[in-house]
């Protein structure tokens, strides 16, 4: 058995956060590939390597001396080096890199790849284990994508009998310069080398117990999502949730490994499991997956009699939000209108023009539009199998006196979606959550 294991940037703050890592890679010998993060907060009031390396980059294109975030920077990765007790000589190699920046000759790319570099050298003394450098298999095209096949054969032929650490976030292009992912890289990094070496299960160590129910800055201590599908995960993170997005781990969801979410810092937590399917519910009883949300979008509706005769009469209106770029999030509709929403910030600063073109082509009976308003999505792959579902949201809702301003749900329930005043969004979100998590749980 194989397990790709990726460890985020909490998980590389401090020597206490490595013992912990060694700790749970040290408890299971099928952990044998290891993806790292560049050291992140060890505190509140703390910076990120990856922020601070940004800010060099930034300091040294304007001639603005970085010496002082440099030596920082520097000072976090000897003082975990040093806490460890590794031989490991950093040092020229630090000096190196500030020659290169003072002159000039590196990339944003690449100065920002170190954090991660510099982990991953860390981490791979402190295991045992060898170190391999993404940019000698993570091979981009031209267009900035993954040549996948070669990468996945050049990570193969770099497994040994030892465990392998790999640097997150980056790689290299054809005329050898290192590229960075998107924020986030190493969670791909992570799932192409789960995808590459066909692993059994794709581990993504974080500092929470896997995909949360709800916010946590809402709803105190919601649950963690035992289970959750590809699609459920889309669903959540479409509607606000701060989850591992679905793109990242696209690579192990091509090859149908499984994806845990584990937590560091509490590791015998069985976390949130992904997968596209499960055979066995490990809850029956939950029917919602997650709540969510997002604030701050605008309802543009019409309404023009006769409309349900009309051909086209969607199109032509969706063509005006095209034509300014604009992406409609929901279009509920009833027999004689039309809502759309979207973004306040998208079309607030075309406001007036959509609505004088949708009035020229449309010739609404009327037309309004409501701004402050906040999504909520109750999420879930078996509501479609549990009648009253919408139901109980709308009631529990009125019962909290929060007036509904849109629903929009799909025919497999995959989701039922209400809108509601931003003022109502963080008691919508306590109320569904209480309704269905809380109740389900006294049952």
């Amino acid at each position: 058995m194989l397990k790709v294991t990726k460890f985020g940037g909490s998980s590389m703050a401090d020597a206490g956060q490595y013992r912990k890592v060694r700790s749970i890679l040290l408890a299971d010998p099928a952990r044998k590939v290891v993806v790292v993060s560049a050291a992140g907060k060890r505190y509140s009031g703390d910076h990120k390597i990856t922020d601070l390396l940004y800010l060099c980059h930034a300091h040294t294109q304007y001639g603005v001396d970085c010496s002082g975030i440099f030596d920082l920077i520097t000072s976090r990765y000897l003082e975990i080096r040093d806490e460890l007790g590794l031989d490991l000589p950093l040092e020229q190699e630090f000096q190196a890199l500030k020659k290169r920046l003072d002159k000039k000759s590196i990339t944003a790319d690449e100065l920002v790849s170190r954090g991660e570099y510099f982990s991953a050298k860390l981490m791979a003394a402190f295991l045992g284990f060898d170190f391999v450098d993404a940019a000698d298999w993570i091979l981009f095209n031209m267009d900035g994508t993954v040549d996948q096949e070669p990468s996945y054969e050049a990570l193969r032929n770099r497994m040994g009998k030892n465990g392998i650490v790999i640097p997150g976030f980056y790689g290299k292009m054809p005329d050898g310069h290192i590229r960075t992912f998107s924020r986030g890289g190493s969670d791909i990094t992570g799932a192409l080398a789960a995808a590459a070496l066909e692993a059994d299960v794709y581990e993504n160590w974080t500092d929470v117990s896997g995909i949360l129910m709800a916010d946590p800055r809402i709803v105190e201590n919601p649950q963690a999502i035992p289970q959750v599908t590809y699609d459920e995960l889309r669903e959540l993170s479409y509607s606000g949730a701060q989850v591992l997005h679905e793109g990242t781990i696209f690579p192990v969801r091509e090859k149908n490994i499984p994806v845990n979410i584990r937590n560091t810092n509490a590791p015998n937590d069985p976390g949130t499991m992904i997968r596209e399917r499960f055979e066995v519910d490990s809850d029956p009883h939950r029917f919602i997956t997650g709540i969510t949300g997002k604030k701050d979008f605008t309802i543009i509706s019409m309404a023009k009699r006769g409309m349900s005769n009309e051909v086209g009469v969607l199109r032509k209106m969706l063509s005006v939000f095209e034509r300014h770029n604009i992406s409609v999030d929901y279009a509920p509709n009833g027999i004689d209108n039309i809502s759309v929403v979207m973004p306040s910030a998208e079309v607030e600063p075309q406001l007036y023009a959509i609505l004088a073109e949708i009035q020229e082509e449309l010739k609404p009976d009327s037309l309004a539009v409501h701004d402050q308003i906040a999504v909520v999505a109750a999420v879930g792959r078996k509501m479609a199998f549990r009648p009253g579902i919408s139901g109980k949201i709308f009631a529990a809702l009125g019962q909290a006196d929060i007036n509904i301003r849109m629903i929009n749900q799909g025919p497999d329930e995959l989701n039922i979606i209400v809108g509601v005043d931003n003022k109502d969004f963080a008691t919508a979100i306590k109320v569904l959550y209480h309704s269905f998590v809380k109740q389900e749980e006294e049952q």
